[in-house]
């Protein structure tokens, strides 16, 4: 890892896509932009669910579960390689998020814009009781 700034949560550096895990965990370097990692990593899982609908919805969904059921070693094994609990690099949870959000929307731009706005904003936001679990789960 690298350092950042007193205070803050030491970036990984681009070696740590070396490993696969956190090649995954990553979102394949989406967690490594600079500002804004979990939009960067939302994007990807639009782009990840926008192109498993192509083949329908029902690969659409088991892709989706397979990523959401792998997403729980891949972000729990990324947090350990990282030392840092829901370290903000880690955007895998985003990716699955954003495709079981996509699993909602209606066909159309218009909806597929709203889904991404909607998942954003809770996701920064987030509403109870999503709150009080992130922060149990942070030992608070």
């Amino acid at each position: 890892m690298t350092t950042s700034t007193e205070g803050r949560t030491p970036r990984p550096s681009s070696h740590a896509l070396r490993d696969p895990v956190q090649l995954l965990a990553l979102g394949f370097g989406s967690g490594l932009v600079p500002r804004a990692p979990g939009t960067a990593g939302s994007l990807l899982g639009l782009a990840a669910a926008i192109l498993a609908a192509r083949w329908g919805a029902w690969i659409a969904v088991a892709i989706t579960v397979v990523v959401v059921v792998a997403g729980v070693w891949i972000c729990g094994a990324g947090a350990r390689r990282l030392g840092v609990h829901d370290h903000p690099a880690i955007v895998w949870d985003e990716i699955a998020g954003m495709m079981i959000a996509m699993l909602a929307a209606p066909p159309g731009w218009g909806w597929t814009a709203l889904a991404f706005a909607l998942f954003r904003a809770f996701d920064i936001i987030k509403p109870w009781p999503i709150r009080e679990i992130d922060h149990a789960m942070r030992g608070g």
